[in-house]
């Protein structure tokens, strides 16, 4: 069979119109704090179980803001960065209400004040339903979630305790390929 026939014959198979989406897949930034689950399964509610951790929290007033006041607390006194970041969300409009960077473990750090707008705090071990995916923490993105979320409470006649975002990435990971997960907390 000539060259051009065969190369003809395998573009007639091929559906121009399909793209191949590849599955999400986490980028790995930076470690997880001891003991704390791999983000996923990808678009899909999964119930998991988290340890107790220390983070430092900030209000939530402006993103940009609470992230570079914690950045700050955590080079000046010599803590390893980890992934997620933590954002409170509240409130019928479902806004951030504060952020906070997670320790390695326990260990690191004391908890108490530290200066005018960063606190370290020590919280007990918890579950949570969660809905991870991979893109933006666009509004859309989020209320998709917060939708299965509500799902998944409603089917287990469940009232949280309140909802957290964990975004895993930063701004050096295209945002197509960020890992977030939606979190509604359970005890």
């Amino acid at each position: 069979m000539p060259l051009f026939a065969l190369l003809a014959a395998c573009r007639l198979q091929a559906d121009p119109g399909v793209v191949t989406a590849t599955p999400p897949a986490y980028v790995d930034e930076a470690p997880l704090p001891h003991g704390w689950p791999q983000p996923g399964p990808y678009d899909q509610v999964s119930e998991k179980r988290y340890p107790a951790y220390r983070a430092a929290f900030t209000d939530g007033r402006g993103e940009t803001s609470a992230f570079w006041t914690l950045f700050a607390h955590i080079k000046k006194n010599d803590i390893p960065m980890t992934a997620p970041v933590e954002m409170k969300i509240e409130g019928e409009e479902f806004r951030q209400s504060s952020m906070a960077f997670l320790y390695q473990n326990g260990k690191v750090g004391s908890a108490g004040p530290v200066g005018p707008r960063v606190e370290v705090r020590d919280l007990p071990s918890a579950s949570a339903l969660s809905y991870t995916w991979q893109g933006s923490d666009s509004k859309e993105n989020i209320g998709k979630a917060k939708d299965a979320l509500d799902t998944a409470l409603a089917e287990r006649k469940a009232r949280p305790k309140g909802f957290r975002l964990l975004g895993y990435n930063g701004p050096g990971t295209p945002r197509a390929k960020r890992t977030w997960e939606l979190q509604a907390l359970l005890d």
